[in-house]
């Protein structure tokens, strides 16, 4: 039998020809920039490059009331003082402060019709956040409250004198030690200097303060103003508001605020036992009338907590 042809059979299947990966030309390389065009940091920012010595601190020496001298020429200085207080270096400020406070305490007439702008100076001092401008600029209001005080809230507008008890009182509260410790000074010098009662009105929105360091710190200062002053500035000012204050503050929850209170309490219960209209009365009869004036004035269990003070 023949054999079929084999022209018709299927052809043998082809290989197909493998794909040849397309290698990219690696991109040029970037050159380094000239060492003239870096940045100067980059330029320096080198192992073998020693490092720069840091800025030296400026220092201010924090001088004391008795160790300022008189100026030798205090009308020239005081012509050029002003100016020097408003410069934007808070080193010459620091200096001018203290020549502020030699004219303070060495020719203070030469002072006088400045006053209203010194204190403005004082205030924007203390609101630096550099600390020594701020305690140079407390040291001299404290001066300023030494040598002014019983006239300075009459030369004064009361704004500004407002707005520097605000900020010492603000100082006082910090945690800045150096800080608050002399500030806690100028309030002291603050109360035994100036006017006693514009000063309790002053200090009285002060004791009711959202900021209770504040509100303790301006107890403070009340306390120790009212323990100078006799009845009759009392009644100026108000028994029964100096009352109610205190009470106010026996519940504060700053035991500094609460001492406080105490403290303004026994001043008003003396000066209240003294007055004229009971003095010649024995104890019991003093003490009688205290609680009726306490109860007549506080709520019931304000008035038990103010007369059990001067009970203990």
């Amino acid at each position: 039998m023949a054999l079929r042809s084999l022209d018709n059979a299927l052809p043998m299947s082809l290989e197909r020809p493998k794909k040849v990966a397309k290698v990219a030309a690696p991109p040029p390389a970037a050159k380094s920039p000239a060492p003239s065009k870096l940045p100067r940091d980059v330029r320096t920012n080198n192992e073998n490059t020693p490092p720069s010595a840091p800025p030296m601190e400026q220092s201010v020496e924090y001088v004391a009331s008795e160790d300022l001298k008189p100026l030798s020429v205090p009308d020239t200085r005081m012509a050029v003082l002003l100016d020097e207080l408003s410069s934007k270096d808070w080193t010459q400020v620091c200096e001018a402060l203290n020549d502020l406070r030699r004219m303070a305490l060495h020719h203070s007439s030469l002072l006088i019709p400045s006053l209203g702008n010194v204190t403005e100076v004082i205030v924007r001092a203390m609101k630096s956040p550099r600390s020594a401008l701020c305690k140079t600029s407390i040291m001299a209001s404290a001066d300023i409250f030494h040598c002014f005080g019983h006239h300075l809230l009459f030369t004064t507008e009361k704004n500004s004198f407002g707005q520097l008890l605000l900020q010492l009182l603000l100082k006082a509260s910090q945690d800045k030690r150096f800080v608050c410790d002399e500030a806690e000074k100028a309030l002291e010098k603050m109360a035994a200097s100036v006017s006693p009662l514009p000063l309790l009105k002053e200090l009285q929105s002060y004791v009711r303060h959202a900021n209770p360091r504040v509100r303790a710190k301006a107890a403070v200062a009340m306390s120790k103003c009212v323990s100078k002053m006799g009845i009759e500035v009392m009644k100026g000012f108000g028994l029964a508001t100096l009352l109610q204050v205190a009470a106010e503050l026996l519940s504060d929850r700053l035991p500094e605020a609460r001492e406080a209170a105490r403290s303004i309490i026994i001043s008003v219960y003396r000066e209240f036992s003294n007055d004229s209209n009971i003095k010649d009365n024995d104890e019991s009869a003093a003490s009688e009338s205290w609680q009726n004036f306490c109860a007549s004035n506080l709520p019931p269990i304000a008035a038990q907590s103010v007369a059990k003070i001067v009970s203990l």
